[in-house]
């Protein structure tokens, strides 16, 4: 392991270099790259030093042990043995998933997209609290949250909404929301008080940067529109929203969250190289899939991922066979173990096809 380590380090010190020479701050896709491989790097040079010192300590004390002449040496070492032999496989472990190769697109920020599916206006209400609970999570991680379009369902929640999460590890951490989620439970319209199941679709998209893709304006058709729904006095009286059409690939974007024109259209070509970005992205992320029959992360929009079933309390993830009898928690934002148990999943999968650095 130390071995595999050292390359690290080595590596490490190059990023070190690198990223103070003024060719490379001058070209601004290359840095940014460097950083984000630097603060990788970091973590893992840390944990060298950590179990260097481990590995030092262990073997140290056998030197004392072997040599046996001071007694009271001799005790001190076997303490030093056990206690750093008791720390080391821990170590090992938590070193060799960080060992494992971080796709570079985790580090990105996320464009959120959650759209009603079977279940009228129920599919709609679950959309809405499917947003509050992601809302919430991003919160309690520090990241900020920004609407990009909005389209209110009749009876609430929203039949579908686009948002976008800035912060640290976004993608890396929201892409194991893509798919299907169902929600079985009594709906507010329902006098029977019959168990309905409704569903609603999330999109995660990593947020394609501009020198991620080339985007040709002249395939771009602009369309400014008034914006519609509750919005105060400046819906309906100018022409501050914006749309979209993709010519060679039919994408169409919507932007009406922002009163200015400028900042509408800024927000909608932010979706839509993320959106081109992403249709690239689904096809890697089936090959990889493929090859590693992966649970986690088949890229399949259509598959379904969890079921939240109000009348026992219970929210289970049929990827990996994770029930929590947690539902109000989770509803309310505490997604966290659920997505800790997803990453070891596929870390682990990593891990088994010997996908390691």
């Amino acid at each position: 392991m130390l071995d595999r380590l050292n390359i690290v380090k080595q590596r490490f010190d190059e990023v070190s270099d690198l990223i103070i020479q003024p060719d490379i701050i001058a070209d601004q896709k290359r840095y940014v790259q460097l950083n984000k491989e630097y603060k990788d790097l970091r973590v893992i040079v840390e944990k060298r030093e950590e179990y260097k010192m481990l590995t030092d300590n262990i073997a140290e004390a056998e030197e004392i042990i072997e040599d046996g002449s001071d007694a009271e040496m001799v005790e001190m070492a076997r303490m030093q043995l056990e206690e750093a032999r008791e720390k080391l496989p821990a170590l090992e472990e938590e070193i060799k998933y960080l060992l494992i190769p971080r796709d570079p697109e985790d580090a990105k920020n996320a464009m959120v997209e959650i759209r009603a599916g079977t279940g009228g206006d129920e599919a709609s209400i679950f959309a809405g609290d499917l947003y509050r609970m992601y809302t919430k999570y991003c919160e309690s991680r520090g990241w900020r949250v920004n609407v990009v379009d909005f389209n209110e369902g009749t009876s609430g929640g929203f039949k579908e909404i686009i948002f976008e999460v800035n912060g640290e590890d976004v993608y890396g951490t929201l892409k194991f929301e893509a798919g299907v989620h169902r929600v079985q439970r009594v709906p507010q319209t329902e006098t029977q008080g019959r168990v309905h199941t409704s569903a609603a679709t999330v999109m995660v998209l990593p947020e394609a940067e501009e020198f991620d893709v080339e985007l040709d304006m002249g395939d771009v058709k602009i369309i400014r529109t008034t914006s519609t729904g509750p919005g105060g006095q400046s819906v309906n009286t100018t022409y501050s929203a914006i749309q979209l059409q993709h010519i060679p690939t039919g994408i169409e974007v919507r932007c009406q969250d922002e009163k200015s024109q400028h900042k509408n259209l800024e927000k909608a070509l932010k979706v839509l190289r993320s959106r081109l970005y992403e249709r690239e992205l689904a096809k890697k992320q089936e090959e990889d899939a493929a090859r590693r029959k992966s649970m986690v992360s088949s890229g399949d929009r259509s598959a379904k991922i969890r079921t939240y079933n109000y009348p026992q309390g219970r929210v289970t993830d049929h990827r990996i066979g994770l029930t929590l009898y947690d539902l109000q928690n989770i509803i309310n934002g505490d997604i966290e173990k659920i997505v800790g148990e997803l990453k070891l999943v596929e870390n682990t999968e990593k891990l088994k096809e010997g996908d390691v650095l």
